[in-house]
């Protein structure tokens, strides 16, 4: 398994769990204080965190193969939702830049993936 796809399968999935947190009021209001709400980047937020969570997925099948690929997105899944969770719980003021670090580490796995010759064979 090539690790720029194993990094990129775990960080789309906290970017991806961090946008969604994010579009919901709640933890909004958490994260940037009182009365804040995610308002009109609420639908933009959402699509965002649909469009990382797919793309885990596809690294997970690409990295895996499609018989263990689920596995390891479910995995990925569980450690990015709890990760979440605790950072919601203990950092929500860090919170936001933890999710635009894991952005960018998510586009530049995704970057080096895709420029890579070795990730292009998928061992089963």
């Amino acid at each position: 398994m090539d690790s720029s796809l194993l990094s990129l399968v775990f960080a789309a999935s906290l970017a991806g769990f961090c946008a969604l947190s994010l579009a919901m009021d709640r933890h909004s209001e958490d994260v940037y204080g009182r009365g804040s709400t995610p308002g009109p980047w609420r639908r933009w937020l959402q699509l965002g965190g649909a469009v990382l969570l797919c793309l885990s997925l596809g690294a997970s099948l690409r990295a895996a193969g499609s018989a263990a690929g689920w596995v390891l997105w479910l995995g990925a899944l569980t450690a990015a939702a709890l990760s979440t969770v605790g950072l919601l719980s203990y950092a929500p003021r860090r919170f936001h830049w933890i999710a635009f670090a894991a952005t960018a580490v998510a586009l530049c796995s995704l970057l080096l993936s895709l420029l890579s010759p070795s990730s292009a064979s998928v061992t089963p």
